[in-house]
């Protein structure tokens, strides 16, 4: 079994997302030991923004002959993540919480792996996700109080944004553990992350 490890806290030290992620992969492999972990930090190695030129050579195969040095190695790159994303069975992402939504490290990571007629297609009735079978894991930190019924829920773009993005190319039962309201008092960043670190061992091996 193969599990990709994503980190996309902007924070090196101190950091509750990479903190979860840490202890998600730490509990799963307790419970498969010969699990092959590779991991990957968008912060510390970011992708660039997709480019037009890049985009139609990844996702459609279009000719790279006119395509300069730099070009030739996002190219590449972007092969190599989608490749990752593939081969794996389990992923297990640290995604903080900023201006409402994900990192920009982790859309652009997103834009490489949403590729139509590889991790998804269109038919007759609509999308057609092509990874299914997929396990997802979600460590989310969250300054604010953004969850469901409270006032600032309108306003929650990742958690919604990354459950519909995943869905659509066949992840259906994505696994979010959220740790909420960590910068609002120091107590409730403590009770915050004993929650999540609390449903992070009850995780199913």
């Amino acid at each position: 079994m193969k599990l990709l490890h994503i980190d996309t806290s902007i924070k090196a030290t101190g950091s509750l997302s990479r903190e979860m992620s840490a202890a998600a992969v730490k509990r799963l492999k307790r419970e498969a030991p010969d699990i092959a972990v590779h991991y990957r930090d968008l912060a510390a190695h970011p992708l660039g923004d997709l480019t037009e030129r890049v985009f139609a050579a990844h996702a459609k195969g279009a000719d790279i002959s006119d395509l300069d040095q730099a070009e030739l190695s996002d190219l590449a790159e972007s092969g190599m993540v989608l490749e990752e994303f593939m081969a794996s069975d389990v992923i297990v992402m640290g995604v903080p919480f900023y201006n409402f939504t994900v990192p920009s490290s982790l859309k652009a990571w997103i834009d490489r792996i949403c590729v139509a007629g590889k991790t998804f297609s269109y038919g007759a009735s609509g999308v057609v996700g092509l990874a299914r079978g997929k396990r997802v894991i979600i460590l989310l930190a969250r300054g604010g109080i953004y969850g469901e019924g409270s006032p600032n829920a309108r306003h929650e773009h990742a958690e919604t944004y990354l459950r519909s993005i995943f869905s659509v190319i066949g992840v259906e039962n994505l696994e979010v553990i959220v740790a909420d309201g960590v910068d609002v008092s120091p107590e409730l960043r403590a009770a915050a992350l004993e929650s999540a670190m609390g449903s992070i061992e009850a995780l199913a091996a």
